[in-house]
């Protein structure tokens, strides 16, 4: 049963300027998490620090810990890769593989990781594609293109593509910003499904669509974690008056 992750006093620059101060919270195990704060409050960074990403980006650093089922991916034994291969990301605009099939999308990351056996493929294809309900909708096409597809469905593609390789935690960068309310409303259902078997963070602007999927919530302000709870109790009782004034509009 995976544990969870803990953050643990996590600061982040990109070169001299700090984007997050001393950031702690723990996220729950097979649960939805969901980070808010205005525009350039250090939201995506914090979960780019969660698998890695941040330090891709040069004089990017990190400080602290985050202790991923009990293991520190900062450690200096602890391959990137490894990280990253355990802890997907979907962007916040949809963005498959635009040479690809919509099989071939699905299964990149199974044959980067040197699986090559038709009929293995295929089930993992086919069934990330159920488990992202786009299976019903491209069944008969899998030789499309990837970028053939509505904004929705490749959403829904780039999910199947990070649940492929059997990821831990599922992190999701403002995944809806680009979709209509129809798009919408279907990724946070496969959200609350999914969270049976993935633990999920998710950035988002929108306070309501934090509300309605997740069960934790953390306020980030200027890179400081301001306040984290359960979503309903900081919501409906915020106990910083800055998480208050957030909430009900009078900045952000």
């Amino acid at each position: 049963m995976f544990e969870g992750i803990v953050i643990d006093r996590l600061s982040a620059w990109f070169g001299a300027k700090q984007v997050l101060h001393d950031v702690d919270m723990k996220i729950e195990g097979r649960r939805i998490t969901a980070i808010i704060g205005p525009s350039g409050c250090g939201k995506s960074t914090l979960i780019r620090c969660l698998n890695r990403m941040h330090e891709v980006v040069p004089e990017a650093r990190v400080t602290g810990r985050v202790l991923v089922d009990g293991r520190d991916i900062y450690a200096p034994e602890v391959d990137p890769v490894e990280v990253r291969r355990r802890i997907g990301m979907v962007f916040q605009r949809p963005n498959p593989f635009p040479t690809m099939s919509i099989y071939d999308n699905v299964a990149a990351g199974l044959k980067l990781n040197g699986i090559r056996k038709r009929q293995l493929l295929d089930e993992v294809v086919e069934r990330s594609l159920m488990l992202a309900a786009l299976w019903d909708e491209v069944k008969d096409d899998l030789r499309k293109s990837g970028s053939s597809l509505s904004g929705g469905q490749q959403q829904r593609l780039c999910i199947a593509r990070a649940i492929a390789v059997e990821p831990d935690v599922l992190l999701m960068d403002e995944p809806c910003s680009a979709l209509d309310p129809v798009a919408t409303a279907k990724i946070e259902e496969l959200m609350t499904d999914l969270k049976k078997d993935y633990t999920i963070v998710i950035v988002t602007h929108n306070m309501q669509q934090a509300a309605r999927v997740s069960e934790y919530t953390g306020f980030l302000l200027l890179g400081e974690m301001v306040e984290f709870g359960g979503t309903q109790e900081l919501f409906t009782t915020p106990k910083n008056p800055r998480t208050e004034s957030y909430i009900t509009g009078r900045f952000g």
